[in-house]
């Protein structure tokens, strides 16, 4: 099998946490008018999309972007169903074998549509980093926009993740993925000082 992208597609209709500056592309230069090329740009927040968090995000000491470790995003990685859940703790995990695993996927199905911005999602418990890095989970990664609650203010998950040396992956598009194990690739963007990247995260199933 080939790979398989992951990724919400950004373009103008993509939806947005409601004070982030939205998606936008626009050609700066046509090829008409240089000659030879069409030149284009864009503007966004870094949290549109599929997108690690980097500790800054939350934590003014925390590291930015082009300090983070890039091997915690290429790897082996397991897909895990957590549909019906409404909060995901260690018990969404009974019997998932987790063993020579560094990364998580958290597959819920809650954020269908790309176009419509959820108003509740299915969030991790805080309690669940301990368990995450008892089992030597470096990266969760899930398919809505955060690790917490929508309307958290304190972050607790984000905190409690990191804390225990888990990074975060979120807003990817595991609808057409079944559970399982995969090699990931999610590279961020080499941003100096950014609290978060976009990603293009891509899965490529490995077989027992």
């Amino acid at each position: 099998m080939g790979w398989i992208d992951i990724s919400r597609p950004l373009n103008d209709r993509i939806s947005t946490w409601p004070e982030d500056t939205p998606y936008s592309y626009r050609r700066t230069a046509t090829k008409k008018e240089r000659g030879s090329v069409n030149i284009g740009e864009i503007t966004m927040s870094v949290h549109t999309g599929t997108h690690i968090d980097a500790p800054f995000h939350f934590d003014n000491e925390g590291k930015r972007v082009n300090e983070l470790d890039i091997n915690v995003y290429i790897g082996r990685t397991k897909v895990v169903d957590c549909r019906g859940f409404e909060a995901i703790g260690a018990a969404a995990f009974e019997g998932i074998d987790l063993e020579n695993v560094e990364r998580v996927l958290i597959k819920t199905d809650a954020f269908p549509d790309s176009r419509i911005f959820p108003e509740e999602i299915p969030y991790l418990k805080p309690e669940v980093a301990e368990f995450f890095k008892e089992k030597n989970i470096r990266l969760v990664g899930v398919d809505v926009p955060s690790v917490d609650p929508m309307d958290s203010e304190t972050l607790d998950a984000h905190h409690a993740l990191f804390s225990s040396g888990v990074h975060i992956l979120e807003n990817a598009d595991l609808r057409e993925v079944e559970s399982g194990l995969y090699d990931l690739s999610a590279l961020p963007l080499a941003l100096e000082e950014a609290d978060g990247s976009p990603v293009r995260a891509v899965l490529k199933s490995v077989y027992d």
